[in-house]
């Protein structure tokens, strides 16, 4: 569907405008259905996010500027979003031995059975949208995006 068809509009926009408008109607659409995936579970995008993050440690722990780093919205409030992932029992969090300044997060078998869980419709959401582009296409769409978003930086 068309843009303009999608939001219903008549204007003529830029390209560059519609680009932008195409982005973030995209960006839109991929969170709202992915929020159906996880809402059952009590998780925001952030809770899952930092999980994921977390779950990649292996075991290992991370640190919390090393998480904020790592987040996808980088503006997420990232000790408030481990501190609802500590009280659903999802995560732990101690003191690091080397800077007691410093606190490790770790993810807990409730969380990794959480994400588990989750991988299945996850991995399902992540096919439905790239199910109408080749591979060619979604290589050269990554590629793309990666263009545009680092324009400026």
């Amino acid at each position: 569907m068309r843009l303009e068809e999608a939001i219903k509009s008549k204007t003529e926009y830029t390209l560059e405008k519609k680009v932008v408008l195409n982005i973030i109607l995209t960006s839109n659409i991929l969170g709202d259905t992915f929020n159906e995936i996880i809402k059952p579970y009590d998780l925001s995008s952030e809770q899952f996010n930092v999980l994921r993050i977390l779950r990649g440690q292996k075991g290992n722990p991370i640190n919390m500027c090393d998480i904020q780093e790592r987040m996808i919205a980088r503006t997420s409030n990232t000790t408030r979003l481990v501190d609802k992932l500590l009280l659903k029992g999802f995560v732990t969090r101690e003191i690091c031995s080397d800077n007691r300044r410093k606190m490790e997060i770790r993810i807990t078998d409730k969380g990794l059975e959480i994400l588990k869980q989750l991988d299945p419709g996850v991995e399902e959401h992540e096919r439905k949208f790239s199910g109408n582009l080749t591979e060619g296409e979604l290589l050269q769409l990554n590629t793309l995006l990666e263009k545009y978003r680092n324009i400026n930086r």
